[in-house]
């Protein structure tokens, strides 16, 4: 499926790198002979500088600046796998320890003598897998202690979940049933998630912080309307909170509002540690309610790495570096850290929702209550498009991603910029000048006129804006993030040709 190359595309031509050695370096086979290390640097080096900045990469919620000592302390343990358990005791307890802290954040009823319920994960995709297998087998079981079907299971969430959650439900064989969205309301209804909950239902996921407008759905009005609905069928049906944005947002800012394990059907809840947990990538959470909820059949033990583990991973060989990185960071901000660092973000999220509600030329789509991050949308009539701002804002460094919303609200383009702990109050200033030059320089050019797009031609809009992205930054020469586009594509539904963004 990849497409053919050129003899010039087959090697790397490095400018500095042309000191140590002259020899092209094949770029899809492993070359014949070893090269001097500081050659093989400064070939990668000279290649990652066409990458974007961190710092100005806008579409990601995860965390690019950690200080200086958790850097050392990161390297110190770059050479530990996190499974051997029985060889590196500290770094299972710092584990432990971070899973309490968690536990505890999100009110989950632990005595003072138990031991919270949970493992660290690689990210918050592989917390999602985890949370779901573990309602899938729950419901399993269920079932068949009723002597009925185990056969046709269904997860309820809203359109706007993240693609993890499609991934859970294709390679696990679980229904997705989605609650459509519509102009205006970019996130779950509780009511119709209700409504779409049947005997088959594993779980309703609810999200706090979507990653389209950054809004916290309402999971206390689903809790009460779910306890409703499962008096009366008996079915029981939970809840599972997907806070990979959130989690370490509502606890600091709004300690007041109901979404955690206070409501009684809420069984498990994720958090991404790499995004407002202010780690690195990559590094997630899941923590149950109780031990009830994670079957002892989906756990496994092994013996031969000294002494007996209990595990329940995906994966098995991971690093310590983002485990020992996260707890530095409780222990060296505290609750008081963290809170802190929150509430700056949110404040230069209010400087750069102004300036650009100051230009007068957008809407904006997300709320004060949430993340912090700032979702807008062109208003009427203007002549070009959201995709042609955001390609042109890259003359200046800035990674801003440009979406459709999924169906039934797909006509709706946004900008979407996240504001996290290295965005500073002068970036935001700087961000809304370059935009505001931006809109002068697209007003000098000629526009189409405006008219109502087809699903279609959105579809190939999208298309060619990431493809021109991906061309310019790698100059044609490479062949992956061309393929990774086409694939994306062709996997893409029809209703939602592409995410928002892909980190």
């Amino acid at each position: 499926m990849l497409a053919a190359t050129t003899q010039a595309d087959e090697h790397l031509h490095s400018t500095f790198a042309s000191r140590y050695t002259r020899s092209p370096v094949p770029r899809f086979h492993m070359p014949e002979r070893s090269m001097p290390r500081d050659a093989a640097y400064q070939v990668i080096h000279d290649e990652l500088m066409l990458d974007g900045n961190p710092r100005l990469n806008l579409a990601s919620f995860v965390t690019t600046w950690m200080e200086p000592e958790c850097d050392t302390l990161m390297m110190a343990a770059i050479n530990k796998n996190y499974v051997d358990m029985d060889e590196y005791p500290v770094t299972t307890e710092l584990q432990n320890r971070c899973i309490n802290m968690i536990a505890n954040l999100f009110h989950a009823p632990v005595g003072e003598e138990e031991t919270a319920v949970g493992v660290g994960t690689v990210g918050s995709s592989e917390a999602i897998m985890l949370a779901g297998l573990a309602f899938k087998r729950r419901w399993q079981h269920k079932m068949r202690a009723q002597g009925k079907s185990t056969e046709k299971p269904n997860i309820v969430t809203g359109a706007n979940v993240q693609v993890c959650w499609e991934k859970f439900a294709r390679y696990f064989e679980v229904e997705l049933k989605e609650v459509k969205l519509k102009e205006g309301y970019y996130i779950l209804d509780p009511v119709q998630a209700v409504e779409l909950v049947d005997e088959n239902t594993i779980c309703v996921a609810a999200i706090l912080g979507s990653t389209l407008t950054g809004e916290f759905e309402d999971v206390k009005m689903l809790n009460d309307l779910l306890l409703k609905k499962n008096e009366e069928t008996g079915w029981n049906t939970p809840i599972h909170v997907d806070a990979a944005s959130g989690g370490f947002i509502a606890p600091f800012l709004y300690p007041d509002l109901e979404w955690d394990f206070r409501l009684p059907l809420v069984k498990s809840i994720n958090v991404s540690g790499h995004k407002y947990g202010l780690v690195y990538a990559g590094v997630g959470w899941i923590v149950w309610r109780n031990k009830e909820d994670l079957p002892d059949d989906l756990v496994f033990h092994i013996n031969y790495l000294g002494s007996d583990q209990p595990t329940f991973t995906l994966n098995f060989s991971k690093g310590s570096s983002q485990i020992i990185a996260q707890y530095y960071q409780f222990l060296r901000l505290g609750f008081e850290g963290y809170k802190n660092i929150i509430e700056n973000c949110m404040e230069n999220m209010k400087v750069l929702k102004k300036g650009i509600e100051n230009t007068g030329r957008f809407n904006i789509v997300s709320k004060d209550i949430g993340v912090p991050l700032v979702a807008f949308s062109l208003k009427g009539g203007s002549k070009h498009t959201v995709f042609e701002i955001a390609e042109n804002l890259r003359r200046f460094g800035w990674i801003l991603p440009a979406y459709t919303m999924p169906a039934d609200a797909q006509h709706i383009a946004v900008l979407r910029a996240v504001i996290r702990e290295d965005f500073s109050y002068g970036l935001a200033k700087r961000l809304v000048e370059h935009i505001e030059l931006v809109l002068k320089e697209m007003d000098a050019l000629p526009g189409r006129a405006p008219h109502k797009k087809t699903e279609r031609e959105t579809q190939e809009e999208v298309f060619r804006y990431w493809k021109r992205l991906v061309d310019r930054k790698r100059s044609g020469n490479s062949l992956l993030p061309k393929f990774h586009i086409f694939l994306l594509l062709l996997l893409s539904p029809p209703s939602s040709p592409f995410p928002g963004s892909f980190i």
